[in-house]
């Protein structure tokens, strides 16, 4: 398996089907892949529509959650589901459109060794003016203390080889600061400008002043953890 995608969703019912469809006309004939459905503790009929679109496409699996998790558990218990040397992540609202995943696993597979993450960034965003403002400042405000050098945390379309990942250090909220995290591991990151896309149905499943406080948190432990880093010494094997 090269390719596994991994979609964390919850009570995302409606947009289970238009989405599969969508990822499967983007890589079909490109990689051999699967695509991993994260049911993060929905209450509506997400498992079900999965169940039905599993019967027709062998690719698809779907990891559950008894209860919500958050996004950043989500992501994870895909990645480490996952088969695929190269792991790529979207949302699963819709808003991230799938065309975009090819140019993401390309970028990873031409970056070698040297390349940790792909990120996604976001250009005319169809959000509300009041969740573009509230990103706007999340986002400046993280690049002034971590300087990772990323306008756009927040895009769900991301890329990266699974083993990168996995040695990241785990927490709630992972996924908003894995650029900082990859550049403390000694990767550089690509950057492919994406079209962000209306959500086509339901309604946002994280809010903002839910997270504040506790972002403002993992800000500064993100920051603790860039500057606690040392450098990874040089190791040799002494033979007679």
């Amino acid at each position: 398996m090269a390719v596994s995608i991994v979609v964390p969703v919850r009570n995302e019912a409606e947009n289970i089907s238009p989405l599969i469809a969508e990822i499967a006309t983007a890589l079909d004939g490109r990689w051999a892949y699967e695509i991993i459905y994260v049911n993060d503790g929905s209450t509506d009929a997400t498992a079900a529509r999965l169940a039905a679109e599993m019967k027709s496409r062998g690719h698809l699996r779907q990891i559950r959650h008894a209860a919500s998790a958050g996004q950043s558990a989500a992501v994870r218990s895909g990645v480490r589901a996952a088969r695929g040397v190269i792991v790529a992540t979207l949302d699963g609202d819709g808003q991230n459109d799938p065309a975009f995943l090819p140019d993401l696993i390309v970028a990873i597979e031409n970056g070698g060794e040297r390349v940790g993450l792909a990120a996604g960034q976001r250009v005319g965003r169809r959000d509300t003016g009041f969740k573009r403002i509230q990103s706007r400042i999340a986002n400046g405000v993280r690049n002034v203390i971590l300087r990772d050098g990323t306008r756009d945390t927040g895009c769900g379309l991301k890329a990266f080889r699974r083993e990168v990942f996995l040695m990241m250090p785990y927490f709630d909220g992972l996924h908003r600061f894995l650029p900082a995290l990859v550049r403390r591991e000694g990767y550089e990151i690509v950057y492919v400008d994406v079209i962000d896309r209306p959500r086509r149905s339901g309604v946002s499943n994280y809010g903002f002043f839910d997270r504040l406080w506790i972002g403002i948190m993992d800000l500064a432990g993100v920051w603790w953890l860039i500057r606690r880093k040392k450098p990874t010494p040089v190791a040799t094997e002494v033979t007679l």
